[in-house]
């Protein structure tokens, strides 16, 4: 019998095991170490698929239900609420996270050779922003889902803090270190002491400094990105015969995740037939209803996702829209993803900063800024908290691997 480290992400995961005295990221789809958080309900062959293979299955047209950013709802009313799977049945969402924590698990037992009862499960500093009491509701969820598959020894910890020990594994001599862990669904930050001598300690309370965080991040970028270029081409923002705003809460629950199947619902589409007459051109209501008939919400979402990652690759990029009209597609580049996205930019530098002034620090006095989750891969992002703290040296983590590295390093202090 062994433990685990699981980063549970909103946008991708990873699981650290221990092997011999080395810690080691468990292959968890083929060879990849990381995991898109997905899962697929395929009611055509009635199986369940997980991360890529989720994602290939949807987009290969199975009929089916695909659910990503699972845990941005822990702590909501939706977390326990009943959701269709399309083919007259039902499942629970936190029963989604706890299959894809299952999954995680069976593939840490895979590379470990061991079975798994005791694990250290990452969290974000906030799942909900200014509600203690939906936060901790949400740990609790998130607890409780995995004890159901079988680990009876849970311990959390912060993303950020385990960032941060990765990044201690490496240095040579001690410093004060901003971790900003920046994913799909939360910014997080945590100033903490690091150095060599100090990372022997299994406790490393007085280290810490302060911790902050938002729910903002990359999927908040996707929905930015989605309503300014994509939404507009089926009638956001449209105005009607006299002069106003179409309706606008079919397209934001369109550029929401866990809200696009309530669009397909049938009092939904009622209400959109009902809506022909508001739409000045006729062009954006055909495409809209073409939309939602054929189901496209999900697709279009990733449209939007796959465009800002085409930025943060480099130069410019073309959303397709083939799937609405033929030869519809826009040009998109990374002017128009910074305008989108400059009010999360904003709030994302403030919450840095916010967590500094809360330890008491000066700015100039942080030594290091220490990148990592998927969203720091988007250069004006990391550009601009580089720039709010110009003394730091920036250093960039592995992305999507950092913190489930630094949960290892953890479980393996309280385990062994």
């Amino acid at each position: 019998m062994t433990y685990c480290a699981i980063d549970f992400g909103t946008s991708n995961s990873a699981v650290a095991v221990p092997i011999g005295e080395a810690l080691q990221l468990a292959p968890v789809e083929n060879a990849y170490t990381t995991l898109p958080t997905a899962v697929f309900f395929n009611t055509d062959e009635h199986s369940q698929t997980f991360g890529r293979a989720a994602l290939e299955a949807y987009i290969d047209g199975f009929d089916g239900r695909l659910m990503r950013s699972m845990k941005s709802i822990l702590g909501s009313a939706l977390a326990e609420n009943m959701t269709d799977l399309g083919d007259g049945s039902a499942i629970k969402y936190t029963d989604v996270i706890a299959l894809f924590i299952a999954h995680l698990k069976r593939q840490a037992e895979a590379c470990s050779g061991a079975s798994i009862e005791r694990a250290v499960l990452g969290r974000p500093v906030f799942f909900v922003d200014d509600d203690p009491r939906a936060d901790h509701l949400a740990q609790q969820q998130l607890e409780a889902a995995a004890h159901s598959v079988g680990l009876r020894e849970i311990h959390f910890q912060y993303e950020p803090i385990a960032a941060a020990f990765d990044y201690e594994a490496k240095l040579t001599q001690e410093g004060l270190v901003l971790v900003a862990d920046i994913g799909g669904g939360t910014s997080d930050f945590s100033l903490v002491r690091v150095g060599p001598d100090r990372m022997k300690r299994v406790e490393r309370k007085d280290d810490v400094l302060a911790h902050y965080g938002v729910h903002v991040a990359g999927t908040d970028f996707d929905r930015r990105v989605e309503l300014s270029t994509i939404l507009r081409e089926v009638g956001y923002q449209a105005l009607d015969p006299e002069g106003r705003e179409v309706p606008n809460r079919i397209y934001f629950d369109l550029a929401t995740w866990h809200l696009i199947n309530t669009v397909y619902a049938p009092k939904r589409a009622s209400e959109l037939m009902l809506m022909r007459h508001l739409f000045t051109d006729i062009r954006h209501y055909d495409r809209l209803t073409r939309v939602v008939e054929r189901r496209l919400g999900h697709a279009l979402a990733a449209r939007a996702e796959e465009a800002k990652i085409g930025i943060a690759a480099g130069g410019e990029t073309t959303i397709d829209l083939d799937l609405i009209e033929d030869d519809l597609g826009l040009p998109f580049d990374e002017a128009q993803l910074i305008q989108a996205g400059q009010d999360e930019t904003r709030r994302i530098v403030l919450a840095a900063h916010h967590t500094v002034l809360v330890a008491g620090v000066k700015p100039e006095d942080v030594s290091a800024i220490y990148f990592t989750g998927g969203s720091t891969g988007l250069a004006f992002l990391s550009g601009a908290l580089a720039a709010a703290f110009a003394q730091a040296q920036p250093v960039f983590g592995d992305r999507l691997a950092s913190v489930a590295t630094g949960l290892g390093i953890h479980a393996r202090r309280i385990f062994q």
